[in-house]
């Protein structure tokens, strides 16, 4: 199976790069007639995009009420000091997404549907077979959206509020989330009204937290433009209620936490850069398992720099702390009771039409972690870096 992931990677990688280059030879009318250039389509407003890669012009269906786009990747890493139980090396589709979308009317929808991995630094790899299987299905995310006027209602699987950071690899930056990700959900079922007025975006939704099918989550966000380059955001959102589930999908310590992000969102030419600082805290419950509880404080910067020519460079510093100690029998967020770590990513992008080629260079360093917790077979290593190479189509 890995030899026929990594030979199918290797062909989007190379069919891509015989493209680079190659320009349609100009006809005669080319040449002496000047044409107007149209210009370019409005991106679809899903999936969002925090770049380098773009979204493809839209395939319309029905007369143009209906548009459609998808994504075709592949997935190859390799790291130092895998845990137990994990391998070194692995090749994985990526993603073999399609997106269906009606974007305008009173009434709209979202679906998105098929297979994808959810990479993140710091933690093992796990199967895109797996993934789909056991977090959020093959049809991840979809909604009907009501709209009236500048007040909308969503209703479905929909995309969390919480967080910098998207879902799926081809929305970000980088190729894998952050560590301040592992600590957020990233798809809710439920319900979310939506209202912009003038530079002012509210959002307040009602929702199962970590796709735990009970509905005691709730979200809001406040967002300020304070003009096309600068935005400020604050998120909350917590469980209002408590519930034993554990599972892939719905981890009980995080499930029953509560969330707060800070994020500025600087975007002006080649740049956008996005610092965002984060608190969670899982109380204690002893009746659903939670003998002593814990929270988190993280910090990170999301920046890119867009070259010419479709190259662009991406970093992502950052560091998370987490309350607590062995003694004390504090629940475990990281790597053992009161650790923390750095974590640092570069990702340079090469796009081409609809190809794209990027990789990960990423180190995590765990500090004051428990004995065995920690990365290597013996989980005795502080260090885990790690290199990641995806490649694919937006189409």
């Amino acid at each position: 199976m890995r030899v026929v992931c990594f030979l199918a990677l290797f062909v989007v990688a190379l069919a891509g790069l015989r493209s680079v280059g190659q320009n349609p030879t100009a006809s005669p009318t080319d040449s002496t007639t000047p044409t107007a250039t149209p210009n370019p389509p409005a991106p679809l407003p899903n999936p969002s995009m925090s770049g380098p890669l773009q979204t493809a012009v839209p395939h319309e269906v029905e007369g143009g009420k209906l548009a459609v786009t998808g994504i075709l990747s592949g997935i190859g890493w390799t790291e130092g000091n895998h845990i137990t139980g994990d391998d070194a090396t692995h090749y994985d589709v990526s993603n073999a997404q399609l997106f269906v979308q009606k974007t305008s009317g009173w009434w709209q929808f979202y679906l998105q549907g098929g297979a994808y991995n959810l990479p993140a630094i710091g933690v093992p790899f796990l199967s895109t077979s797996d993934t789909v299987k056991n977090i959020y299905g093959p049809f991840p995310q979809g909604y009907l959206k009501l709209v009236k006027g500048n007040f909308n209602v969503e209703v479905g699987a929909l995309p969390t509020l919480i967080g910098a950071e998207y879902t799926f690899s081809f929305q970000n930056m980088n190729v894998e989330r952050g560590l301040l990700w592992n600590q957020e959900n990233a798809v809710n079922r439920g319900i979310q009204l939506n209202w912009t007025h003038k530079k002012l975006t509210t959002s307040f939704s009602w929702n199962d937290g970590f796709y735990s099918n009970r509905y005691t989550w709730f979200i809001g966000s406040l967002t300020y433009a304070f003009n096309s380059a600068n935005t400020l955001s604050f998120v909350a959102g917590g469980n209002a209620g408590a519930y034993a589930k554990s599972t892939l999908a719905t981890p009980l310590y995080l499930n029953n936490s509560e969330m707060y992000n800070l994020i500025y969102t600087y975007s002006h030419g080649a740049w956008v850069i996005q610092p965002y600082f984060q608190y969670t805290n899982v109380p204690t419950n002893t009746n659903i398992g939670i003998t002593q509880g814990a929270g988190t404080k993280g910090g990170a910067v999301l920046a890119t720099y867009n070259f010419k020519r479709g190259f662009s460079l991406a970093v992502r510093p950052e560091y998370i702390k987490s309350t607590g100690s062995v003694s004390s029998g504090t629940i475990n967020l990281l790597y053992g009771p009161g650790s923390g770590a750095f974590g640092f990513t570069v990702t340079p992008t090469y796009r081409k039409d609809a190809f794209f080629l990027r990789g990960d260079l990423a180190i995590v360093h765990a500090t004051d972690m428990t004995a065995g917790l920690g990365f290597g077979t013996a989980g005795q290593s502080a260090n885990q870096p790690r290199g990641v190479l995806e490649a694919g189509f937006m189409f």
